[in-house]
């Protein structure tokens, strides 16, 4: 079939070796300007090892302490409270016990297939040297905030994953740099990538080379004829023809999926990063500092210090003052760590839904419309085990997960 993608981010060049694979004809549809695309500058992590929606038990025991804090993890910008309002309502629901429970074990099915969708995906292209399989760390400042997450560690023990609770001298062999942690435990299968960006643009080129095409427009438009579905896009000149239409166009999707029918619930979690030059934190795997909302990585281009939530819209200009204020928290594990260096700041918007699973499946009103994106914290991480899916929806097969939780008709329900 002749299929065009909406968007060539992370999620859509997997979707387009996907379905190169099975022979179909692939066209990329991406001007390729949108900066703050999270595949731009992510953090760089697999986190297939993570389980926990954002509306959780650890995220709201942390949440009055965070929204007192203007710069703190999690923040909502007062002039867009009530445009934001409906998705807190319905981020809100989605804290209840059962629908907790019911967003763990959807995340848990789709990132348990994640790293060996990503491990079949890099080795058939020849692209394994991007995966760095050094583990991954997570630190906590105070015991008793330690002690609070036996539960949730037991529960990922439970799930067959390797967790292993660190001693300080097994902290200081493994991270010397890292000072005044109260504990620690490391998840030695856990992985990171070479660096995002780069990574998408290997794979971006390599769709090219596979013989996809790339239009350098956005699309504005999707009308579905009797034959075909015709894409309009900003060129008024131009008219695309295709037999089905993928829409990974992430935290822009929403606009074009409510052409079919689907009122998604889709807003962007803006998060910030700093990138210092490389082995300037002295760190060797990455971290996640448990509490304060933010992560390091040491990826290839740089030290990567980034995270938090902030709800502000696709408009509003960039407050890097929450990037110097996630920096400045880091001197407290990192006290050698010079902040005055120079860095590189980013700031991007992560396609976020209230109950933290994607929307993967076909739209309302037409069939042939099929729904990549949503995939807020977990975009570089799913990303090709959502393309394993989306490519069994194309030609109607089952594909590797039970599709039913990250339905589009989900939100109509």
């Amino acid at each position: 079939m002749r299929i065009a993608i909406v968007g060539a981010g992370i999620v859509g060049v997997n979707v387009a070796h996907a379905l190169l694979d099975e022979g179909h004809q692939v066209i990329l549809i991406d001007a390729l300007g949108w900066d703050g695309r999270p595949s731009n500058g992510n953090a760089g992590w697999i986190a297939h090892t993570d389980i926990l929606p954002l509306a959780s038990p650890k995220v709201w025991r942390n949440l009055p302490r965070w929204l007192l804090d203007p710069l703190g993890p999690l923040t909502v910008r007062p002039a867009y409270l009530p445009q934001i309002a409906p998705w807190l309502m319905r981020f809100f629901l989605a804290a209840t016990p059962g629908r907790i429970e019911a967003g763990i074990e959807a995340i848990r099915a789709i990132n348990a297939q994640a790293l060996p969708a990503w491990q079949k995906r890099l080795d058939a292209l020849g692209l394994q040297h991007h995966l760095r399989e050094h583990g991954v760390l997570s630190v906590w400042r105070d015991r008793n905030a330690f002690l609070a997450e036996a539960s949730f560690l037991e529960r990922q023990r439970g799930y067959g994953m390797a967790v292993e609770t660190l001693d300080p001298s097994d902290l200081k062999t493994l991270e010397p740099a890292l000072q005044n942690v109260a504990a620690a435990v490391l998840y030695p299968d856990a992985c990171h990538v070479s660096d995002p960006a780069n990574l998408a643009s290997v794979l971006f080129d390599l769709a090219i080379q596979r013989g996809a095409e790339h239009v350098s427009e956005d699309v504005i438009a999707i009308e579905a004829g009797d034959a075909s579905v015709r894409l309009r896009t900003d060129n008024a000149s131009r008219q695309i023809q295709a037999d089905r239409v993928i829409l990974s166009a992430g935290a822009w999707s929403r606009a074009l999926a409510k052409q079919f029918g689907d009122g998604i619930p889709l807003d962007t979690e803006r998060g910030y990063n700093a990138t210092f030059a490389p082995g300037s934190l002295g760190l060797n795997r990455p971290v996640g500092y448990q509490g304060d909302g933010f992560v390091t990585t040491p990826l290839d281009t740089g030290d990567r210090v980034g995270g938090a939530v902030e709800f502000a819209g696709l408009e509003a200009a960039p407050n890097h003052r929450r990037t110097e204020a996630m920096v400045e928290k880091l001197k407290h594990f990192l006290p050698h760590f010079d902040v005055g260096q120079p860095a590189r700041r980013w700031m991007g918007f992560r396609p976020s839904i209230p109950d933290s699973l994607p929307v993967i499946g076909t739209a309302t009103r037409d069939e042939r419309i099929v729904y990549a994106f949503g995939h807020g914290h977990y975009g570089l991480t799913q990303s090709a085990v959502t393309a394993d899916m989306i490519a069994a929806i194309v030609v109607g097969r089952s594909g590797p997960i039970d599709l039913a939780p990250y339905s589009p008709q989900r939100f109509s329900r």
